[in-house]
């Protein structure tokens, strides 16, 4: 009999098959794709040679965090890669807010009213973010904070609204920035705790950047695979699994699923219902015939741009997507273009460009001409760089990943209580109405991204139970 069966091979469920296996606990992992990787996968989705990120792409919450950090994934051939700026901001007239590495120089893109606020609110934060990264994404699965000053501080300025941490600036362009990261896990600038959302985002740029991984996120999952079968652990793939019976007997099971396909498996009737599927989004990626042609200089050399001509805009699109059911005339969009940093990942003088907006779950639409005109506001001449697209709707995205519920990427809306209390307000949210059966996917805290630390939680649990056994 195996220690521990874990289903599902995104980060979450490689990284908590890691952490068992490190224990010297026998763990064997089924996956239902020919492939592994979960939201970091990497595949020639448009032309030979041009290698796209179905789902993520820049990592700020991957270089930091505790459970990759932890972990000798250098030793298996991840590379993080940075551009010259984390992030760019680009506005209509040509100008451009930036997160930079430096917190003085993104504090100079602001301008002199609000250069002295960004600091006050970001250098202690900063200065201490390893053990503040390490709390707040360890919680409620360890039981004192290491720092709990520095952490009741940050939730001082991010439990309330973003809303109200952006009273602190006067420049609407440093508004727009702010909305834009709170507008990366698809939350109304109005909800509570997405003031934390944007100060995480900001904080993680200065500390560790936001860098892509070499070749493509695939590199990520590779090198957690390649950790887990050297500590013995076996890796099944297009293994699909429907109930618990098609699994070896096992003493664990940890699923890296969605709730609704845990409750399914395991017959756990109406368990799960109540925990709600956030918006969709609409994905492109192109292959384009060289770099955009952006007007904002910064963008030009940003691993990440945001699109969206202000605060009161990019609310407009997450309203709408979130809240009124309909698909946003302007839509908010988050980009990343590898190849500033990463000539891998394509041909010589071409590029992949990753781009994608908020719509409602389950929508059925094409937003294809909405993002273009978009993009086209900022960076005129952009359809003439295109070679080719992929576009993937929230089918489309949930067909690829079961996880992406109606093409939610964050496995569950990240707003409300349930930002933090996912997938029910428990203190043991790894644990199920089964002793045995663990969940650890991006549905349970900290939430979505590419970083492992809900498999690292979840592997905690699962072990403190196997040696009670």
């Amino acid at each position: 009999m195996l220690d521990a069966v874990v289903v599902g091979a995104g980060p979450n469920g490689l990284t908590a098959a890691v952490e068992l296996a490190r224990r010297g606990f026998t763990v064997a992992l089924f996956e239902a794709r020919s492939t592994v990787g979960g939201g970091a996968r990497t595949a020639e989705l448009t032309l030979p040679g041009f290698r796209h990120d179905p789902c993520s792409a820049a990592h700020p919450l991957g270089i930091s965090s505790p459970a990759f950090r932890a972990l000798p994934l250098d030793r298996y051939g991840l590379r993080w890669l940075h551009p010259e700026l984390p992030m760019a901001h680009p506005f209509p007239d040509g100008t451009a807010a930036v997160l930079a590495r430096s917190v003085g120089k993104t504090a100079a893109s602001f301008g002199p009213r609000d250069a002295g606020s960004y600091r006050r609110l970001v250098e202690p934060l900063v200065a201490r973010w390893d053990t503040l990264v390490r709390d707040f994404m360890s919680l409620p699965s360890t039981a004192l904070p290491r720092d709990p000053l520095t952490l009741a501080r940050f939730g001082l300025a991010g439990l309330p609204p973003s809303t109200w941490l952006m009273r602190r600036f006067k420049d609407e362009r440093v508004k727009a920035l702010f909305a834009g990261l709170v507008a990366h896990v698809m939350a109304p600038l109005d909800g509570f705790a997405t003031g934390a959302i944007g100060l995480v985002f900001a904080l993680a740029a200065h500390a560790h950047g936001w860098p892509v991984a070499r070749g493509g996120s695939q590199a990520i999952s590779d090198a957690l695979t390649a950790h887990l079968t050297d500590l013995g652990g076996a890796v099944h793939t297009d293994y699909e699994v429907k109930r618990l019976d098609d699994l070896p007997p096992a003493r664990a099971y940890v699923f890296d699923t969605s709730p609704a396909a845990l409750a399914r498996i395991a017959g756990f009737g109406g368990y799960y219902d109540r925990y709600r599927y956030g918006p969709g989004v609409f994905k492109i990626d192109y292959a384009l015939d060289g770099p955009v042609p952006w007007t904002a200089p910064e963008a030009r050399v940003a691993g990440t741009v945001q699109i969206g001509a202000s605060q009161a805009e990019i609310g407009t699109a997450l309203r709408a997507a979130s809240r009124e059911g309909r698909a946003p005339e302007r839509p908010f969009m988050i980009t990343v273009q590898p190849s500033v940093v990463d000539p891998t990942r394509a041909p010589a003088g071409k590029q992949v460009f990753w781009a994608y907006g908020h719509v409602p779950n389950g929508w059925s639409g094409d937003l294809t001409d909405a993002m273009e005109r978009q993009l086209e506001r900022f960076a005129p001449g952009f359809r003439d760089r295109v070679l080719a697209r992929a576009v993937a709707g929230p089918a489309e995205l949930a067909a690829h990943n079961a996880n992406y519920v109606g093409g939610d990427i964050a496995c569950g809306a990240a707003s409300g209580l349930q930002l933090l209390l996912r997938p029910r307000p428990t203190l043991f949210p790894y644990h199920t109405p089964h002793p045995a059966v663990f969940i650890c996917s991006s549905a349970t805290p900290p939430g979505p991204g590419v970083h492992g630390m809900s498999g690292h939680n979840a592997a905690r649990a699962v072990w403190r139970r196997l040696r009670q056994t």
